[in-house]
């Protein structure tokens, strides 16, 4: 039984790159264009749906708002898909205009390359296109393989948002791993959730969020998803991962 963390599984959004608060805010003109269109008096903000819906893909985010908001047309697997590929368009231009890395994370990319100790690996939530453009315009695209950048909704033969493990399985049995062997770093509750129901120790990564109060409430909900650590910043990291591997070699 290996007794050695190989493999870094990072999440894309909020954790790499500085995107949720840019992608609900395009997600949010969609959605308000959906719900006038279902008769429903409701109006969302990107703030509001990112704090009620974030981790969650577009489609499953409608689904839940149908079912809240009983629409008379019912929304099908074609329109889901019709819609999801407009938010894909819609956030992806907004990404591409003003999408920044997240403090400090290229420095460790970089650094982890040059070590060639561990094997890195994207695991998202978001379409794979999507999270291509953002690794693109944040300079992180020659860290990763190519066909190491996971999506859930792309990668898997029927698409399941994070908390579900679904791509976190995949991704540990695409790359030829097992789960002991991967640190996860998520940023938000139904990430931590995944990795862990996928048997991966997470790192927590609350850099995303607003300073003082925000960062440590979201601290507390990363531990009580099964966090092993939290950091505040990218440079907390090898910090981090150090402690997870004791943890390991103790186990």
């Amino acid at each position: 039984m290996t007794k050695q963390i190989t493999t870094i599984l990072f999440d894309c959004d909020n954790t790499l790159v500085l995107s949720e608060t840019l992608a609900f805010e395009a997600c949010a003109d969609l959605t308000n264009e959906i719900l006038a269109r279902q008769n429903v008096p409701q109006r969302f903000t990107g703030p509001q749906l990112q704090a009620e819906f974030v981790g969650q893909s577009f489609q499953d985010m409608m689904k839940s708002l149908a079912a809240k908001y009983d629409f008379k047309t019912p929304l099908s697997a074609a329109a889901l898909q019709h819609y999801a590929s407009m938010e894909d368009d819609r956030v992806i231009a907004k990404l591409a205009q003003k999408l920044t890395p997240c403090d400090g994370a290229n420095d460790v990319l970089a650094e982890l390359v040059r070590a060639r100790r561990f094997h890195l690996a994207v695991v998202s939530g978001s379409a794979l296109r999507r999270v291509r453009v953002s690794l693109e315009k944040a300079g992180q695209s020659g860290f990763f393989d190519r066909d190491e950048v996971f999506s859930a909704s792309c990668s898997l033969e029927i698409p399941v948002s994070k908390p579900d493990p679904a791509i976190y399985r995949h991704a540990v049995r695409a790359l030829g791993r097992v789960p002991r062997e991967c640190v996860a770093v998520e940023d938000s509750r139904s990430g931590v959730l995944a990795a862990r129901g996928a048997g991966i120790l997470v790192v927590g990564y609350t850099g995303c969020y607003g300073e003082g109060g925000e960062r440590e409430e979201m601290g507390r909900v990363l531990v009580e998803a099964g966090c092993a650590v939290v950091m505040e910043h990218w440079r907390e990291f090898a910090g981090c991962l150090e402690g997870i591997q004791r943890m390991v070699e103790e186990a």
